[in-house]
């Protein structure tokens, strides 16, 4: 069966995000030889965060119109983590970062065939270790577990290599339609939006064996 590339829009701080790829991984483990090539693009939720971020419960409040609203907006996400066994810290997360350095990780991981390894560990790092992925450090030290360099990757933050083309590649997504993540798009033709349970996963990787027999 031929490749199929799935393009993935995703922010690494978006709790729907880490449960959808949390969906996907399980379909695509039962599937065994799936057909897909999967590239993760840029996505902010927040594009115009402060650079350092910012304090994750006046974020919450201001966004959602105070701590009630930011209580009920969150319902729906305590409990479909919970359905896919997932543990989210949320009281110990303190910090809201700008996501733009993650997504310039991404990319760089990306070149080194390591980008979902590291996807995989920035869902991690905030949402179970509640790390502040807006920090250069706590970048570098994600990059080191998935086996890149470091120092380098420290390096490359430090400078504004790329900020330009992520935040381009955001808007042309926007361009596009796509107004909330995850998205999901298949053989650049299907938009498949939002967190789908690994059933619907397990139909898609199905029907594109059988038009491909």
């Amino acid at each position: 069966m031929d490749p199929v590339k799935l393009d993935i829009m995703s922010d690494p701080i978006c709790p729907w995000c880490y449960i959808g790829k949390t969906h996907l991984d399980r379909a695509l483990e039962a599937a065994g030889d799936h057909p897909f090539i999967i590239e993760w693009h840029p996505f902010q939720l927040n594009p115009d965060m402060p650079r350092e971020g910012m304090d994750r419960r006046a974020y919450l409040e201001g966004k959602f119109g105070g701590k009630d609203g930011a209580v009920r907006a969150y319902a729906p996400v305590v409990e479909h983590a919970e359905k896919a066994g997932l543990k989210i810290d949320f009281e110990g997360m303190k910090r809201t970062p700008n996501t733009l350095d993650a997504h310039r990780l991404i990319h760089w991981a990306g070149i080194e065939q390591k980008q979902t390894a590291a996807v995989s560990a920035l869902f991690k790092a905030y949402f179970v270790e509640a790390r502040d992925i807006g920090d250069h450090e706590v970048l570098a030290d994600i990059a080191d577990a998935v086996g890149m360099d470091a120092s380098v990757v420290l390096r490359l933050l430090g400078s504004e290599s790329d900020r330009e083309d992520i935040a381009a590649r955001d808007a042309h997504s926007r361009k596009m339609g796509i107004n909330s993540v995850p998205t999901f798009i298949v053989g650049s033709k299907h938009a498949v939006p939002g967190a789908q349970p690994p059933e619907l996963w397990a139909q898609v990787i199905s029907e594109l064996r059988e038009s491909a027999a």
